[in-house]
């Protein structure tokens, strides 16, 4: 299968840049796969496809404020994500712009005392960092939001606000470095409405790292390589999902995990596209995906590429929201 069969058009107006004032009064698509019939609802309606017995499984991973910056004083302002600590004070990091950047350099940031002396740079092209300490993201961190998102980092009721919403309010393992969109949508509300139906909530903990939103370079689907992200499921969630009538996962990266395993932790390179058996989930809710990238493999492989297709066409034609901030779709 083709990287391109997964290509389409969106307007640039069509990229969400700000949430809805209200987590769940975002829009919801309804795709059904039997019968390839699309409803249109808000997200808060999501309740009325839900069943007494059903499991709603959630990935409660924390996203940290990974994007700093160097100082005003550092002979070129650049900015850093941090990807993960591979060792004491030692981080693998994105950095931009990456030009005049050499093995040796010495970096400062705005906090005193913290400089970063560059070690190394890797075949993928990310940044090996050295710190003269722990970087104390609380202070200097900003919530990493992908580059779609355009930003004024210097403006703090922006870095305040993007904080509190590219997060879920039932974030709990801090280690992610991009937050589990679908989940975006859930307020504390809506959650206990859920429960009072008589549908339970599990959670899984997948740190989102690069291996998610990594690009697919390769001509062919199955040259693509996911990298390994963490991942970890509690017993309790184990032994809901045995008994549960419908699995229902909150997002691509809660089905990356349990088509992997159903417990146990560990590291998953699972690359989902189709075609593919799933095993464990049976519904799925998830936003409005990249053009070519591994999530919009995954669900055309649970629901059909060409019902898929004709859903993002249809949510473009009707003006949904797409990525992070964006709509959502509820996949039956």
């Amino acid at each position: 299968m083709k990287t391109s069969d997964f290509d389409f058009y969106l307007p640039k107006e069509l990229i969400a840049q700000t949430p809805p004032e209200k987590r769940d009064e975002s829009r919801l698509m309804v795709v059904e796969r039997t019968s390839g019939i699309f409803s249109h609802r808000d997200f808060h309606n999501i309740i009325e496809y839900l069943e007494e017995g059903d499991l709603l499984v959630v990935n409660d991973t924390k996203v940290i404020p990974a994007r700093i910056f160097t100082s005003a004083e550092d002979k070129k302002k650049r900015e850093i994500l941090l990807i993960k600590e591979i060792a004491p004070f030692t981080w693998e990091t994105f950095v931009k712009p990456q030009r005049g950047l050499n093995i040796g350099d010495s970096l400062t940031f705005a906090d005193d005392g913290l400089t970063a002396k560059v070690n190394e740079r890797t075949p993928g092209g990310t940044y090996i960092l050295f710190f003269s300490k722990q970087p104390p993201l609380d202070k200097i961190g900003f919530a990493p939001l992908p580059p779609y998102i355009k930003r004024d980092y210097t403006k703090p009721d922006l870095h305040d606000y993007d904080k509190e919403r590219y997060q879920t309010v039932y974030a709990n393992s801090p280690g992610a470095i991009a937050a589990p969109t679908a989940g975006l949508h859930f307020t504390p509300e809506l959650l206990e409405k859920i429960k009072t139906k008589g549908i339970k909530t599990a959670s899984i903990t997948l740190h989102v790292g690069i291996g998610t939103f990594r690009p697919v370079r390769a001509d062919d689907v199955e040259d693509h390589t996911m990298l390994p992200e963490w991942f970890s499921i509690p017993e309790e969630t184990t032994n809901l999902i045995k008994t549960a009538k419908r699995v229902i996962a909150v997002g691509t990266t809660t089905v990356r995990t349990l088509e992997t395993s159903i417990e146990g932790s560990g590291y998953t390179n699972k690359f989902i596209y189709p075609p593919h058996e799933f095993k464990v989930v049976d519904a799925l809710i998830t936003n409005f995906h990249l053009p070519k990238s591994t999530l919009l493999m995954l669900i055309s492989a649970f629901a059909g590429r060409e019902l898929i297709m004709k859903a993002y066409k249809k949510a473009i034609e009707t003006g949904y929201k797409f990525y992070s901030y964006g709509d959502a779709m509820l996949i039956l």
